[in-house]
């Protein structure tokens, strides 16, 4: 069973910035591709950035509408993947969400185990 924990959304204004984490205890979050999505009600889900294993270079992905603001990347002392949000917009309010498979290596929009969320509003 994989848990997934996200942390660090809040309430920041236009052009403010916030680091999500992605954790996951007894799970080497470096082993696997991790996903992160945003999701409204009513919403589509949308991924926003993916980075792939350590064994597959990290690589990475960012949806057209965060490139250039968003970064993700891992810290693997700590176990964690970080999503930090640079030039918020209102439209970037969403509930985040970061998700993975204990058998993907490679970023693919379609993982089995997500976490509960974590709220970011951007409003001034």
């Amino acid at each position: 069973q994989v848990q997934l924990v996200e942390s660090g959304g809040g309430l920041v204004q236009p052009g403010g910035s916030l680091r999500l984490s992605c954790a996951a205890p007894g799970f080497r979050l470096d082993l696997y591709a991790i996903g992160w999505f945003r999701q409204a009600p009513g919403k589509e889900r949308e991924e926003v950035s993916c980075i792939s294993s350590s064994s597959s270079d990290n690589s990475t992905y960012y949806a057209d509408s965060v490139r250039g603001r968003f970064t993700i990347s891992r810290d693997t002392a700590k176990n964690i993947v970080y999503l930090k949000m640079n030039s918020l917009k209102s439209e970037d309010t969403d509930v985040y969400y970061c998700a993975t498979d204990p058998w993907t290596t490679a970023c693919t929009s379609d993982f089995g185990y997500w976490g509960q969320g974590t709220q970011v509003t951007v409003s001034s």
